[in-house]
């Protein structure tokens, strides 16, 4: 090559090289403005056709709900299956409890010399309940207002067909048929005491057994004593216990062996002839002392009664069923618009309303009888009486019931001191309900 052409190559390396270090400056990649950083692809770095600038990503709207559906609502739930299993019988007393107080932090208190006590636990009153499992005569318990069932006790009783709670839950008596299978023997039992926040286990139940053939129980208005009827052979005899001194005092005998009783006050104890159709029935009253023996209501065929509280009104049904209220002061009897049975009936503790079970249908038979020996089995609602006024009111169809769903043939029905809770069993399957009146 001749030094010209080798000068001319030269000049023309050193103008290509000028364009293209040119070309490289005039297309700087821009600066981010969005806060990112820039790539790490080497060779984007040299693309001919200069880095893409970087962009907000755009708002994506999320798709619209056009199904229609919305959560559904917890309902009011006021009438609950207390029992997990069916009952021999039930109580509700006064139990104190410790309260939920909520954790919030709290400062730490300045250093002193002197000492501070730590301050008591808070505590409540609330409503509690126990009753006897009647399959095995175990002992459960839970609250009212938080239903959260717990074994009680361990010791067993196979096939309770009977419980009666007295000394605000801290007695309990059984009856049970021994292995003849005619005899009736009622084991009365001594309940420990529970500790402030709950028992540490199943507890064994210490007592002693009621005369064979023990034919009726009920308990005192303040739950302190009880007062049972049995058979002693040629009479019946009926003694008041005392639940705390075990002090037992004979106040009543009989040779007529067919009687219910009833505790409605601490001045007198009720006895009214067994019920059944066509036959007439009497109530009587005795007072503790057993001096006073005295025919209240009577010549009234199927009568099936319950005194009030106060004991000057008794409520009363006939072989009809026909719920009536009599007034034995002015010897009057209103009749209520309801047909039932007194056993599917509670007092107020006021005497002034009654709450009672109420079959929407009854059929032709022979009341009470029929219902007693399981033939008939009704389907109740709940109603509420005005005592004075006899207005009834229907407070709540079990069936359509949130929480319910089930036919109900109310019994042994009870209040909590409060008488914000309506307490029933189920007869047709011995289950504990309960119903909130709040």
């Amino acid at each position: 090559m001749s030094k010209r052409n080798f000068i001319l190559l030269i000049i023309v390396l050193i103008i290509v090289l000028a364009v293209i270090f040119g070309f490289l400056f005039l297309n700087k990649p821009a600066t981010n403005t969005t806060g990112g950083t820039t790539g790490t692809n080497f060779f984007s770095q040299f693309s001919p056709f200069g880095t893409k600038k970087t962009t907000t990503p755009p708002v994506v709207t999320p798709p619209v709900n056009v199904s229609g559906y919305q959560p559904p609502v917890t309902a009011n739930i006021k009438l609950k299956k207390v029992s997990s299993m069916p009952i021999a019988g039930y109580t509700v007393f006064g139990e104190e409890r410790l309260k939920a107080i909520p954790a919030t932090p709290t400062p730490t208190p300045p250093s002193t010399k002197k000492t501070t006590k730590t301050p008591a636990p808070l505590t409540e009153l609330v409503s509690a309940l126990r009753y006897v499992a009647r399959a095995t005569g175990n002992i459960y318990e839970t609250f009212a207002d938080n239903i959260s069932e717990k074994q009680f006790s361990s010791t067993v009783i196979p096939k309770v067909y009977d419980a009666y709670f007295g000394n605000k839950g801290q007695s309990v008596a059984m009856r049970y048929l021994q292995a003849d299978g005619k005899t009736i023997e009622t084991f009365l039992g001594a309940l420990p005491k529970e500790p402030l926040g709950g028992n540490t286990g199943a507890v064994n139940i210490n007592g002693s057994l009621l005369p064979n053939d023990t034919k009726d129980v009920s308990v005192s208005p303040d739950s302190g004593s009880m007062f049972y009827l049995f058979d002693s052979g040629s009479d019946m005899v009926g003694t008041t216990v005392n639940l705390t001194t075990n002090k037992k005092v004979q106040i009543f005998d009989s040779p007529f062996t067919e009687w219910l009783s009833s505790w409605p006050n601490n001045k007198i104890i009720t006895l009214t002839t067994k019920p059944a159709s066509g036959i007439p029935g009497y109530m009587y009253e005795i007072d503790q002392s057993g001096k006073n023996f005295n025919e209240v209501l009577g010549n009234i065929n199927g009568l099936t009664t319950e005194a009030s509280p106060d004991g000057k009104l008794i409520l009363y049904a006939d072989d009809n069923l026909s719920l009536s209220i009599y007034n034995p002061t002015t010897n009057l009897s209103t009749l209520l618009g309801v047909k039932s049975l007194p056993e599917k009936c509670v007092w107020g503790s006021a005497s002034d309303v009654i709450y009672c079970a109420v079959p929407k249908s009854i059929n032709a038979g022979q009341y009470p009888d029929v219902w007693y020996q399981g033939e008939v089995s009704f389907s109740d609602s709940i109603w509420k009486i005005d005592a004075k006024t006899g207005l009834a009111t229907g407070l709540l169809d079990p069936v359509t019931a949130p929480g319910g769903g089930e036919d109900i043939d109310g019994v042994k029905l009870m209040l909590d001191s409060s008488q914000n809770y309506l307490f029933f069993v189920n007869k047709k399957d011995s289950y504990l309900w309960e119903f909130n009146l709040k």
